[in-house]
């Protein structure tokens, strides 16, 4: 699922190609004909993103779109094809077009329903004036794994299996420790770290996350080849040597979700 970083950045690449002008929409799939019909030939008035939740504003609404597991946009240039497969929602004009295919949600909402959806999510480090103290009052009452919790949308959005795995091991917590058992100084360092990872994301458009001394040119190593992209310490290097301390990355299944942390670097306290 993408995390946050890549819906803020894919709500400004919308804004770039649609803002303040008219727009064709169609729904090929027929699944959001109705929605589709009502925004054709309006322009984008504005763009938001809150976690994993994409919002498009239009005279008729807030077009909302969470692109779940398989939800993808694929973008193009004029001149339009003929649409292929399954694609929810086709946005075009004079010099680009998005297809829209295979997201959880694409539906059209009042202002009242757009802010019932951030009313029920965490800050996002993302959004300017987020407050990380409203996910630390969640965090420090609960005995939930601090790896749980930062994936918990309630809790923190925008955030997923990547920024989570990485910020625990730069802080080198244990990502089985309790909520509880965090300090809010040990917070306030992974809140703020969050905020630089996250906008550096969204800026590369990947998730980068080794500091420069562990980056492949500084250690003499080759570069990670994954189809996430980026470098990181911990995430998807299960059985492979830490680049700090050298241990055996380790894996487990937390919540339905592959938990990578360092057995040294992270030691349970």
């Amino acid at each position: 699922m993408p995390e946050g970083h890549v819906i803020h950045r894919l709500a400004r690449e919308y804004d770039r190609a649609f803002g303040g002008r008219p727009v064709a929409a169609s729904s090929p799939q027929g699944r959001f004909a109705e929605g589709a019909a009502l925004i054709d030939g309006q322009p984008v008035t504005g763009h938001d993103a809150h976690g994993k939740h994409l919002f498009l504003a239009f005279p008729a609404g807030w077009l909302h779109v969470h692109l779940g597991l398989y939800g993808g946009v694929w973008w193009g240039v004029p001149p339009v094809p003929a649409p292929v497969g399954q694609i929810r929602l086709r946005l075009a004009n004079a010099g680009h077009y998005a297809d829209l295919r295979g997201p959880t949600t694409c539906e059209l909402l009042s202002e009242g329903e757009k802010a019932l959806i951030h009313a029920r999510l965490g800050p996002d480090p993302l959004r300017p004036g987020a407050d990380g103290d409203l996910a630390w009052k969640r965090i420090s009452r609960s005995r939930t794994s601090i790896a749980a919790l930062l994936m918990d949308q309630k809790v923190l959005a925008g955030v997923g299996n990547v920024y989570r795995a990485e910020v625990l091991f730069r802080h080198g917590i244990d990502p089985r420790l309790p909520g509880t058992a965090l300090t809010e100084l040990e917070w306030k360092a992974v809140w703020s770290d969050l905020i630089d990872l996250m906008a550096e994301g969204v800026r590369l458009g990947r998730i980068d996350t080794v500091r420069p001394e562990h980056t492949p040119e500084a250690m003499g190593r080759p570069p990670r080849d994954d189809d996430h992209g980026g470098e990181v310490y911990v995430y998807r290097r299960a059985g492979m040597p830490c680049l700090v301390c050298g241990s055996e990355v380790r894996t487990e299944s937390l919540v339905a979700r592959n938990l990578f942390w360092c057995p040294e670097c992270q030691a349970p306290r």
